[in-house]
């Protein structure tokens, strides 16, 4: 039966699942420099964000039939080069949507009650400036009523969609192709309301929402300076999507010049971060890429990974 390297790891209900169907599954992490010479011993590759796959690492794994990427962005594999060369690529674009959609939302709840900010603030000061802090953190605002513009559409963009619908809050979208969706939310007793959502221009999205939330496919960079000036007074920016989207010099330009109100930000530039400034940044709330990362979220990653993987090879009889 064939071998499988999960090299950034995979959940142990997905990995019984292989093993049941008679697989070998490897979980030992393999060094990015040492996969050339080791990667040939498998005959499947499963990864997260931290493995690349580019095309000199292509050219020598002939015995590799199958690469999945556990997740919805597929920027650290060479799909077209790895596909040419007979290699096939999957991923799983929907086991991770709901982990990465409420991630946003507690970076928003976060923000705009100034929780992030009061859990450094209460440990240090919280005995002797109470009512200092409590008058600083009393200026929070609320969700409902304001105005959630997304950038990228697909799977998770309409999650936050349904969740942003469910507070209450009005939702601008925008695609790179123009679509109308219908986003359903489920009210007790099962009664299920449709509300239609039409994608916008990016300009209307970015001139409009009170906050603006990024979830295209890839890394390529989708708010730049010219757009930063566009956007609201005070709009919020949260980022789960890849750290290249937005410029971390940008960013922390428009929060320090008080035209950005705050930022939730999940991913980076640099991974290991080495931007202490926006680390240690006031007006920012962090997490360490952790948006697909819930223990039901990686549970429903490994299972369909593991079913990509027991399909192909049943279909290509190895």
């Amino acid at each position: 039966m064939p071998k499988i390297l999960a090299n950034d790891g995979i959940d142990t209900a997905g990995k019984q699942l292989l093993e049941q169907a008679g697989f070998t599954v490897d979980t030992n992490k393999i060094a990015q420099e040492e996969l050339a010479q080791k990667l040939n011993s498998y005959d499947c590759l499963t990864v997260r964000s931290a493995t690349k796959v580019r095309q000199p690492l292509v050219d020598v794994i002939p015995n590799v039939k199958l690469i999945v990427r556990g997740g919805v962005g597929m920027d650290n594999i060479d799909v077209s080069y790895a596909e040419s060369k007979g290699i096939a690529v999957r991923n799983t674009p929907l086991s991770s949507t709901l982990s990465v959609a409420e991630l946003v939302f507690a970076h928003l709840f976060s923000l705009v009650r100034f929780l992030y900010d009061s859990n450094r603030k209460m440990p240090v000061d919280g005995l002797t400036q109470f009512k200092e802090l409590k008058e600083k953190y009393s200026k929070g605002t609320e969700l409902r009523g304001k105005t959630l513009g997304i950038l990228g559409f697909g799977n998770i963009g309409q999650e936050v969609a349904r969740i942003g619908l469910g507070l209450g809050m009005n939702i601008l979208a925008h695609s790179r192709t123009n679509k109308t969706v219908d986003i359903v939310l489920t009210f007790p007793g099962n009664q299920l309301v449709k509300i239609p959502v039409t994608t916008v221009s990016k300009e209307e999205v970015i001139s409009k929402s009170d906050f603006i939330t990024i979830h295209t496919p890839g890394s390529a960079q989708v708010l730049f300076k010219d757009d930063f000036e566009k956007m609201k007074a005070n709009a919020g920016i949260i980022n789960i999507a890849r750290g290249g989207v937005i410029k971390e010099k940008d960013l922390l330009e428009y929060l320090n010049n008080n035209k950005v109100a705050y930022a939730g930000i999940d991913v980076f530039e640099e991974e290991p971060t080495k931007n202490s400034e926006l680390l240690t940044h006031p007006k920012v709330s962090l997490s360490p890429h952790i948006g697909a990362s819930t223990a039901e979220g990686q549970k429903r990653v490994g299972a369909e990974v593991a079913q990509i993987i027991i399909d192909f090879f049943k279909k290509h009889n190895h």
